[in-house]
């Protein structure tokens, strides 16, 4: 299996637009020890040659030409992205799909409460509708359990699974989360066995993703925040990560603590907000996660399993 990761960054990137924290201040500055970073989105493949998008990000554009592989040119016009699944609705999720319009139709895989929210509040399957051959073909996923296959990759397994999170500002279900507003993804190479769990988005631990995790080869799971009143803490915001749907990595029950369980698997934290200290590679908390094994995902990493 082959993981490209596209973004690392949560929403809004690294540095953010409009933001002055220590973090991003200090990279433009150039004080920082640190990486730009674009907002999260990873692509898999069976062969390296036909791929599946995970998230399509804002950035999509920057993202695609700067992985050669999604661009192979074997026509007049041409993608190796064959198939798109969406994790969430949330809009440095999903916005990416604009960019891509010129592309339709797109097999699109959500759930139902993802594509209800992206033909209500924020109706991308409407809008881009009026593009070739329907736009986005809605491709519904169940959380059954039960693996799935999708055809531009036939030799990957996929099984979603239902997790806590929140769902974005023009849901009905913000702060309000049902089954089916965030899932996270197990992704299985059907010929050797190895196992991906990817959750950009993991509010909450438990006894089901503990079972995935215990399956994983790798986990790229949610690096958003180090700490809960991190917002609050650097002066930009007021809720907490709980709050926003993300598991802080320190603390009582925090994903470091979580990931200890788990010491022969490969650790791969991703979707790392602009104020989070383990941005900057010389600070004390960087420097924890590299005694934990726990590595921090940037854009353009690449990992085959």
């Amino acid at each position: 299996m082959h993981i490209q990761v596209l973004g690392s960054a949560a929403g809004g990137g690294f540095p953010q637009w409009n933001c002055n924290c220590h973090n991003c201040h200090g990279l433009r500055q150039g004080t920082l020890n640190a990486k730009a970073r674009t907002q999260s989105s990873i692509a898999v493949s069976d062969d390296g040659e036909n791929w599946i998008l995970c998230n399509a990000s804002p950035d999509i554009r920057a993202q695609l030409a700067s992985f050669p592989a999604l661009q192979p040119a074997r026509a007049l016009r041409d993608t190796a992205i064959g198939d798109i699944i969406l994790l969430d609705s949330q809009i440095d999720h999903v916005t990416g799909l604009l960019t891509l319009r010129e592309g339709c139709p797109h097999r699109v895989w959500c759930t139902e409460l993802v594509h209800q929210d992206l033909t209500s509040g924020f109706p991308l399957f409407n809008m881009l509708s009026f593009w070739d051959g329907g736009g986005l073909l809605h491709q519904p996923i169940r959380l059954d359990g039960e693996p799935f296959v999708l055809p531009s990759c036939p030799n990957l397994e996929f099984v979603a699974i239902d997790i806590r999170s929140n769902a974005p500002p023009y849901s009905p279900h913000r702060d309000k989360p049902r089954s089916g507003n965030n899932i996270a993804l197990l992704i299985t190479d059907r010929r050797n066995g190895a196992t991906l769990l990817y959750a950009p988005g993991l509010g909450e631990i438990d006894a089901q993703i503990l079972a995935a995790m215990q399956q994983a080869d790798c986990m790229m799971v949610d690096g958003t925040v180090w700490r809960d009143d991190e917002m609050q803490f650097y002066g930009v915001g007021s809720k907490t990560g709980r709050q926003m749907g993300h598991l802080p990595q320190s603390g009582e029950g925090g994903m470091l603590e979580t990931l200890a369980q788990f010491p022969q698997r490969r650790h791969v934290l991703i979707h790392i907000n602009n104020t989070n200290p383990i941005l900057n590679e010389d600070s004390p908390e960087r420097a924890q996660l590299n005694a934990a094994g726990i590595e921090v995902a940037f854009d353009g990493m690449s990992i085959q399993l």
